[in-house]
């Protein structure tokens, strides 16, 4: 298990507000302007955010014309399972051979 990237994505989701935009991204692709929606707070912070998600891996970014779209990265997902699941089985010696 990479330590370093597993514990570079909690930080990451440990945030409240960017637990919400990862649960609204689970649904699909959305416009930056869209994610805004479901939040009380500026264009700048939602930046913020984004850029956190996207330094862990857990989102990537697509600009089209003035507008940014965000999705969940399928690698993430299927990593960030295989972690927990590892980190958190009760066969020990699995986990301190990778």
């Amino acid at each position: 298990m990479d330590y370093e990237r597993t514990s570079l994505v909690l930080k990451a989701i440990a945030d409240p507000k960017r637990m919400k935009i990862i649960d609204l991204l689970s649904s699909g692709s959305l416009c930056a302007c869209d994610v805004l929606k479901h939040f009380d707070f500026t264009q700048p912070t939602l930046s913020h955010h984004m850029k956190a998600l996207e330094k862990a891996e857990i989102v990537s970014v697509t600009k089209r014309s003035q507008w940014h779209y965000y999705t969940l990265r399928e690698d993430f997902i299927s990593d960030f399972m295989d972690s927990m699941t590892q980190l958190l089985s009760s066969n020990k010696e699995q986990n301190h051979t990778q």
